[in-house]
C-alpha cells in the first residue's frame, strides 16, 4: 500500500511480485500518482495494480518544507476494503501514517501480518512533535517486521522500540540499471554537444533535484563564490543545477547580484532525459540539509559519477566511502564546501579509480537486493502469529 511513488520503485515492484510468485498487489492514488508511471505499474502487474481516487485530506503538505513542518490528514475512501479484497498474506505500508493507519487496523481485527517501509533519521525527526513520536512509538509495538533505508534509518527505528531482529535493511533502489544503460548508450559527440549547448567546459559539477530551500542550494553557491573567485585551476569548472522548484529565481538573483558566472540553470528535465547529464558530468553534489536517502546519489553513481554529499544525507554510512568515491561535507560550513570541490578538482587525475569505485557500490544497492529485503520482511513476519509459523503461498525462491 503506497499512495504514491515514482519511476524507482517500478523495477523493485516487478521483482517483488516475480519472487513473490506473482502474487504481489499493489494499491496506489489514482490522483497523486503520475500518468506515466500508473502505465509502468499497470503493464507489469495488471489488475493487481488498483488505483483509488476520491482522497480527502486536511492540512498542507511538507513535501518542500523541512519534515514535521505541517500535519497533513488523509482519508483514502475504498482503502480499507480494497485491501482486504486482495486476502493477503502480508501487508506491507509506506511509513507509519497515512495509507499505513488501515493496515494497523487489519492487523487488530484480522490478524494480518504487518510490515512497514520506513525512511526517517534521527536527523530528519530532530524536531518531530512529541504527539508524532508517541504515534509512531504506539504503531512500532504492532509491526511485524520493518524495511529500513539503511543504518542511520535502523537506528531511529530502534529508538523508537523497533528490535533489531525484526529489522532488514536496503528497501530503497533507485533504478540504477535502466539510467546506467542509458549512460552507456550515450555517444562522446552527444556529451560534446550538451555541454556546448550549455557553454560548459572543464570540470563539471552536477546536481540534480528540486529547487527548495531544505536542498541545499543557497549553501552550496555562497561556497562557490569562494570556488569560482581563488585560485585560478579551479576556475575552469561549471556547477550546473538540473531541476526546477519555487526557490529558483531567488538563487539566479543571488548567482547575478554575487557575480557568478560559472552557474548553469537547465530546469526541469523529464526523467528519460536526464542520463544524458549524467553521461556528461564529472562529480555529483548533493548539499542536502535534511533527506532521508536521496536516490539521485545511487543513480549518479551507477552512472559512474564520484560524490560529493552532506553530512544530512541520511544514505552517506552505506554509499560515500571517503576518498574512494566521493567526499563528505558539512553544507553549513562554506568552508567544509569549498574544500569538497577544491579536492575534488585535485582528484581529477583519479577520476576513472573514482568511477570504479562508484559503480562497484551501487551494485550492493539495486532493485533486485530492494525487492529480496523487502520479501524477506515479509517471510519473517509470518513466524510471529500466534506464535506459530505461518507459511506463505508460494515456496522460499532460490
Amino acid at each position: 500500500m503506497n499512495r504514491r511513488f515514482l519511476d524507482y520503485r517500478i523495477p523493485v515492484l516487478v521483482e517483488l511480485d516475480r519472487i513473490s510468485g506473482h502474487r504481489l498487489s499493489v494499491m496506489y492514488s489514482s490522483e497523486a500518482m503520475p500518468l506515466r508511471v500508473v502505465r509502468k505499474l499497470r503493464s507489469a502487474l495488471g489488475e493487481r495494480a488498483i488505483g483509488l481516487s476520491g482522497e480527502l485530506k486536511a492540512g498542507g503538505s511538507d513535501r518542500e518544507t523541512m519534515a514535521n513542518s505541517r500535519l497533513t490528514l488523509r482519508y483514502q475512501p475504498g482503502l480499507y476494503k480494497r485491501m482486504l479484497e486482495t486476502s493477503p498474506d502480508v501487508v506491507v505500508g509506506e511509513g507509519l501514517f497515512k495509507w499505513t493507519a488501515p493496515a494497523v487496523v487489519a492487523k487488530l481485527i484480522h490478524r494480518i501480518p504487518l510490515v512497514v517501509c520506513y525512511e526517517r533519521t534521527a536527523h530528519t525527526e530532530r524536531h518531530a512533535q512529541w504527539y508524532r513520536v508517541l504515534y509512531r512509538k504506539q504503531v512500532i509495538r504492532l509491526l511485524d517486521a520493518m524495511c529500513c533505508n539503511g543504518s542511520l534509518c535502523a537506528d531511529y527505528a530502534m529508538s523508537l522500540g523497533m528490535p533489531r531482529n525484526r529489522i532488514f535493511t536496503g528497501h530503497m533502489a533507485a533504478d540504477t540499471e535502466h539510467l546506467s544503460g542509458q549512460v552507456r548508450r550515450t555517444t562522446v559527440s552527444q556529451v560534446q554537444k550538451l555541454r556546448s549547448q550549455w557553454n560548459v567546459d572543464g570540470a563539471l559539477f552536477l546536481y540534480v533535484g528540486q529547487l527548495i530551500p531544505r536542498k541545499g542550494i543557497r549553501e552550496l553557491l555562497k561556497a562557490w563564490q569562494s570556488f569560482e573567485a581563488k585560485e585560478n585551476p579551479h576556475r575552469n569548472a561549471t556547477l550546473v543545477l538540473v531541476g526546477d522548484g519555487p526557490q529558483r529565481h531567488k538563487l539566479e538573483d543571488m548567482c547575478r547580484t554575487t557575480g557568478l558566472k560559472r552557474v548553469r540553470w537547465v530546469g526541469r528535465v523529464d526523467y528519460s532525459d536526464v542520463a544524458r547529464w549524467y553521461a556528461a558530468a564529472d562529480f555529483f553534489v548533493i548539499p542536502t540539509l535534511e533527506d532521508n536517502w536521496s536516490l539521485v546519489v545511487p543513480e549518479a553513481m551507477a552512472c559512474g559519477l564520484p560524490i560529493l554529499s552532506s553530512i544530512y544525507n541520511g544514505c552517506w554510512p552505506e554509499l560515500i566511502r571517503q576518498g574512494q568515491n566521493g567526499w563528505l561535507f558539512d553544507p553549513f560550513d562554506p568552508n567544509a564546501v569549498y574544500d569538497a570541490l577544491c579536492i575534488a578538482m585535485d582528484h581529477r587525475d583519479r577520476l576513472s579509480d573514482l568511477r570504479n569505485a562508484s559503480k562497484h557500490i551501487s551494485k550492493d544497492f539495486s532493485p533486485a537486493r530492494a525487492a529480496r529485503s523487502i520479501y524477506n520482511a515479509c517471510r519473517s513476519s509470518l513466524t510471529r502469529m500466534d506464535g506459530h509459523r505461518r507459511e506463505p503461498r508460494v515456496p522460499n525462491p532460490s
